[in-house]
């Protein structure tokens, strides 16, 4: 991975701080996004750049508009900065029935979840074709293959993810750019880890029968996956060995969805 850089959005915690993770071990330079605090995000790209000895940025950019990622492009390239890695994994939730669901948090899963991914690929994909190569790498989930119920603009959304996956993976199948999802059952993340607490809190139970509790409703290993091993993945998609791998919604679930 050296000589490349990677923009992984959402990458200030969970999933996307583990991908930029197992990207700048493998020796390349990150261009982080994500929300938080100023002073921490600062800390966590100073640690990425020391810790592996990469060049590591960060680009303030409100995702689901359109306008503001051809902004922080706008600047990338100002920059000198080409992006050879994309991974488009900045995400949010919202539960409810269809006829209960808030008609702005739809709109607002949707152009995050799945209207970003098509603007940073938009962004993206002329300069990995003037530079002959490219991995995009699109965190969908394994609600992109099987639906649950509640969430509908989350499930719509990344079933969304893998149709644009397959689109630009079939467009870009004679070239050095592959197109690529990742679907993840349950991480730990700290937008699980709420869900745990709040069961927890309402069924009184520990934190560790919470975990199985929810793990045991869909995930048959009753483990979570970790944002390392997605990590992993993300690397080996990046590689050599994965270039002809094209087009695919890559499970990593615990066997959820091979029930």
């Amino acid at each position: 991975m050296k000589g490349k850089t990677a923009l992984v959005t959402g990458s200030t915690s969970g999933i996307g701080l583990g991908i930029a993770n197992a990207l700048a071990a493998g020796g390349a330079d990150i261009v982080l996004n994500g929300f938080g605090d100023a002073g921490e995000i600062e800390r966590l790209r100073a640690s990425l750049a020391a810790t592996h000895g990469v060049s590591v940025s960060y680009q303030a950019a409100d995702l689901s508009r359109a306008a503001d990622i051809d902004a922080m492009f706008a600047r990338l390239a100002e920059a000198g900065i080409g992006i050879d890695v994309l991974v488009n994994n900045a995400g949010i939730q919202h539960v409810a029935p269809v006829e209960q669901f808030p008609v702005e948090r739809w709109d607002a899963i949707i152009a995050l979840n799945l209207s970003a991914a098509f603007h940073t690929i938009r962004c993206a994909l002329p300069g990995m074709k003037s530079r002959g190569w490219g991995r995009i790498l699109n965190i969908a989930s394994v609600h992109g293959l099987v639906a649950s119920v509640d969430k509908a603009a989350y499930v719509a959304a990344k079933h969304g993810i893998i149709g644009l996956t397959k689109v630009v993976g079939l467009e870009t199948a004679r070239t050095a750019i592959t197109c690529n999802a990742i679907c993840p059952g349950w991480v730990l993340t700290p937008l699980v880890q709420k869900q745990i607490d709040a069961r927890a809190s309402q069924a009184g139970l520990s934190e560790q029968e919470a975990k199985v509790a929810l793990l045991s409703e869909k995930q048959p290993s009753v483990d979570f996956v970790t944002p390392q091993q997605l990590g992993d993945l993300a690397v080996f998609l990046c590689s050599e060995s994965a270039a002809q791998v094209r087009g695919a919604a890559w499970t990593v679930d615990g066997g959820w969805t091979a029930q």
